[in-house]
């Protein structure tokens, strides 16, 4: 049994799916906690319990089980797993519906729920994938299902929608799938290292070994097509922790060989235009671009003849400019204008500093002056205030 899953903003769009197929009678509807099976009545709830968590945006999710063609299983039974698997994920106060389809070549069902619980608690999506699939894996074992390899243990990475998609619109075989194929027979011929990277550059693939200075190799990478592939996103059986098992590998052995290798893969990648060594054994892709490199300009605003002002955009040196009513050269010693600011920025603190200690400054103070004039102020002051 296999699992796919949908996180959404809306559950109108899934609903009417679904009920369409009911209507041309290749769905029908297993299980519900919804007061009705209409669009309209469905909604309106949907909505009751939105309300309790207006800011959250991806309430709805949609989850469809997909079981092998040969497994025949009742209504009841579906029905069973279904209830189970959103149990198990934490379902219990959610709204939720259940559709079984009818028209695809294996046995699967469609389950439509909300995030949202009647008490207005929402399930969290963390680690949903893993989550999901662990439960899949003990509702095999507890209904006696036809038992599926797991992703983790899994030797090749299962093809993705789109690249399905890719193969249908091209009537070819997708990069990836070329990659395991020739990967997989290449280590099947293979008693060594040099033999496997010898079969590999045979059929154009490029490797590159994550090698550090040490020669210790954690890691491989594949490049084939214009494309490069780390092995764990081709699957468990391509990458480096598999494949040194049975290439025979030893690292003072093998430690030149593997660095001529990556030599030529960096060499080959480097002259396609397309990727460039960053010198940590990592390869980072340099899309090719024809757009002028960004320079630094500076601008000045310079009365123009007519007396308006006109902006010039200079690039390299930096141009005068007015500061504090005097020209700032672009040839002056940093040194000697920040002498200057000094100075000013000592003269106001002075002045500052004096005003501030004569108002802090309890009678009887040395600061005879600032209090006279402090004082002078204040009978002032109080002149104002009497008239």
């Amino acid at each position: 049994m296999t699992a796919d899953q949908v996180k959404g903003k809306g559950f109108r769009g899934a609903l009417r799916y679904n009920l369409a197929k009911v209507e041309k009678g290749v769905a029908e509807i297993l299980d519900t906690n919804f007061s009705g099976i209409g669009e309209n009545i469905i909604m309106k709830e949907v909505t009751m319990i939105k309300a309790l968590r207006p800011n959250l945006q991806k309430y709805f999710y949609h989850t469809s089980l997909n079981f092998p063609p040969k497994e025949n299983l009742s209504n009841e039974r579906m029905k069973s797993i279904a209830k189970d698997y959103l149990s198990e994920l934490g379902f219990n106060q959610h709204q939720f519906i259940v559709f079984r389809h009818r028209d695809a070549d294996h046995p699967h069902i469609h389950i439509l729920v909300n995030r949202i619980g009647f008490d207005g608690k929402v399930v969290s999506d963390s680690q949903d994938y893993a989550r999901s699939e662990k439960v899949i894996r003990s509702l095999e074992k507890k209904y006696n299902l036809t038992s599926v390899v797991s992703s983790k243990q899994a030797v090749e990475r299962a093809m993705t929608k789109n690249e399905m998609e890719m193969m249908k619109r091209t009537d070819a075989l997708s990069v990836k799938l070329k990659l395991q194929t020739i990967i997989g027979n290449a280590q099947k011929q293979s008693h060594s290292v040099p033999d496997f990277i010898q079969a590999l550059e045979a059929r154009g693939i490029n490797i590159l070994f994550n090698q550090a200075q040490t020669g210790f190799v954690s890691g491989i990478s594949y490049g084939f097509e214009g494309l490069i592939f780390k092995g764990s996103a081709l699957g468990n059986g391509f990458k480096w922790t598999q494949l040194k098992g049975g290439l025979n590998y030893e690292q003072e052995r093998d430690h030149t060989t593997i660095c001529e290798t990556n030599t030529r893969t960096r060499s080959i990648l480097s002259d396609n235009g397309l990727w460039q060594s960053a010198g940590d054994g990592a390869i980072h892709q340099t899309m090719a671009s024809n757009k002028p490199k960004r320079t630094t300009a500076f601008a000045q605003r310079t009365p123009g003849e007519d007396g308006t002002s006109i902006s010039n955009i200079t690039s390299g040196q930096r141009q005068p400019s007015q500061k504090f009513g005097r020209t700032e050269s672009a040839s002056e010693e940093p040194s000697q204008r920040h002498f200057e600011l000094s100075e000013v920025a000592k003269e106001a603190g002075i002045l500052v500093g004096g005003i501030i200690r004569g108002l802090l400054s309890p009678v009887g103070t040395d600061n005879y002056e600032d209090m006279a004039t402090i004082n002078e102020f204040k009978k002032k002051k109080k002149r104002k205030i009497r008239r």
